[in-house]
């Protein structure tokens, strides 16, 4: 592999890096470099431009919403200026529900579309891919009964997260990519587009 393209793969997974540490610190002016001025995110809790994504979370963060991201293996697709990176991550939140306090943790993929500008990498859409998922109590003595109903109101692998973060008041999208099917697979495409030098077309 030539010099330059591991280069740019580091600056690629530094990125990636970043944007979790930066946003799970609350260091939001460094945060917000992690993007390009018409980044867009995809979450289950929010989709938006990444401004707007950005006061978001300061708002959620202001009220105790306590979302954190952890970081695994990551996969980088070079093309020119352009980059797909796929990064294992799990989503741990933690709030009440049914008053009983609960961690949620949601195992699956960060899908990012990035582009080098001007000397620097930045996010132009990050579409999380949701895996699986699991809710357990804090206590583990403590008795907690889900409405089976809303719970599968949502895909397989995000169902727990969409379940917790109805319940504090976000309006959760219920139709994210998950492991398999035909949404993913529209998501690849989108990529595919994406290092071939056109627009992604995705969510559009």
């Amino acid at each position: 592999m030539p010099e330059n393209d591991i280069l740019r793969r580091l600056a690629v997974m530094e990125l990636v890096q970043n944007w979790a540490i930066w946003r799970d610190a609350g260091d939001w002016d460094r945060f917000a470099t992690c993007w390009h001025d018409d980044g867009r995110m995809m979450a289950t809790w929010c989709q938006a431009p990444a401004a707007q994504f950005i006061e978001a979370s300061k708002a959620g963060w202001a009220r105790g919403v306590s979302i954190l991201h952890f970081l695994g293996g990551v996969s980088v697709d070079l093309s020119g200026t352009r980059a797909i990176a796929q990064t294992k991550m799990t989503i741990s939140q933690r709030a009440e529900v049914h008053g009983v306090l609960v961690d949620v943790v949601c195992t699956g993929r960060f899908y990012d579309f990035i582009e080098e500008r001007g000397g620097k990498w930045g996010v132009v859409l990050r579409q999380p891919i949701y895996e699986k998922d699991r809710m357990d109590s804090v206590d583990p003595a403590a008795k907690l009964a889900l409405d089976p109903a809303l719970l599968a109101r949502f895909p397989e692998g995000y169902r727990h997260l969409a379940y917790l973060q109805t319940g504090i008041g976000y309006e959760v999208k219920t139709d994210m990519p998950g492991l398999k099917g035909e949404k993913v697979q529209a998501l690849y495409a989108a990529g595919a587009r994406w290092l071939g030098g056109a627009h992604h077309g995705w969510e559009e």
